[in-house]
């Protein structure tokens, strides 16, 4: 079982020409919606990659909530643990290009009610050994208090560097498998990309825990604690919408480790899932089921 502590909501996304700068209005093309929130993401990849899910988080008292969660129900995650809260469901605002780059803005609404004492609900009784998603879309205090519960009990933690916070860098060397992209990874490390290897090895043996840096269409890299470096390529493809691609990573890792894979099998599993989540638009509409990630590898 893999539990998921995080965000849950609703994608607003519009297609334009190209991303509009700031002050400026681009004439755009389609617009939809579909279920979002990192957390509800990654926890519907990791089920969709066969493993058993839970998700813990929050949803408003809005007309938003059962559309967000809709695939989420429809795929077997397990909503037992998610709360409803006065007041709005998370909204994501998103725009698509023609390349299939994005900006999003993310209005918390009531991923901003989880708290502590949520994570001390949700994971004070897991036993060791079990793996817990988190990423950075609820309160970070929330999140700050799961990593910590998760090291004291001897869970598996992994946590994604995503949104990027100001409070990132105190917290990232908490868990047990730190997942970042290039840019996260530079902020948070404050060594450059032309330095990424010895970058990623130095912290992984300095915080004694797991790096892993996704890459885009070059695939990810990790560093280990003992100095193990390991490198897994992507699918060669022209994205059409790289919004899901992060977080279709991150459930297809915590679903291939959560199987007994090895870093590496995990890794290169989840990279190839990556690849075919920018091959149709959106985020958890987009999201591979495994047989489609089995026959991509084969």
């Amino acid at each position: 079982m893999i539990t998921v502590f995080g965000s849950t909501g609703l994608d607003q996304i519009g297609t334009v020409p190209r991303l509009p700068g700031p002050g400026e209005t681009v004439l755009g093309g389609v617009f939809a919606t579909a279920p979002g929130g990192k957390g509800s993401n990654q926890a519907l990849a990791a089920r969709r990659a066969g493993s058993d899910v839970k998700h813990v988080g929050a949803v408003g008292d809005d007309l938003f909530a059962a559309e967000a969660t809709a695939l989420l129900r429809a795929g077997g995650v397990d909503l037992s643990a998610l709360k409803t809260a006065p007041g709005a469901t998370a909204v994501a605002m998103i725009f698509v290009d023609a390349h299939g780059e994005n900006c999003i803005a993310v209005l918390p609404g009531a991923n901003a009610t989880i708290t502590s004492a949520d994570a001390d609900a949700a994971l004070g009784k897991l036993p060791k050994g079990s793996i817990v998603m988190l990423q950075q879309e609820i309160t970070q205090a929330a999140t700050e208090r799961a990593l910590d519960i998760a090291k004291a009990n001897g869970l598996v933690s992994i946590l994604n560097t995503a949104p990027y916070l100001e409070s990132t860098p105190s917290v990232a060397h908490k868990a047990s498998i730190l997942v970042a992209n290039e840019t996260e990874f530079e902020l948070v490390s404050g060594r450059g990309i032309a330095e990424l290897d010895s970058a990623m090895v130095d912290w992984a043996k300095q915080h004694n825990q797991t790096i892993i840096v996704t890459l885009g269409g070059d695939g990810a890299k990790a560093a280990t604690a003992d100095g193990t470096l390991l490198h897994v390529p992507a699918l060669p493809i022209k994205p059409i919408d790289t919004v899901g691609a992060g977080d279709t990573f991150c459930g297809y890792l915590a679903a291939g480790l959560d199987a007994g894979l090895t870093l590496e099998a995990a890794m290169k599993r989840a990279a190839v899932a990556a690849s075919l989540a920018c091959l149709k638009p959106g985020a958890q509409p987009a999201i591979p089921l495994a047989a489609e990630v089995a026959a991509a590898l084969a």
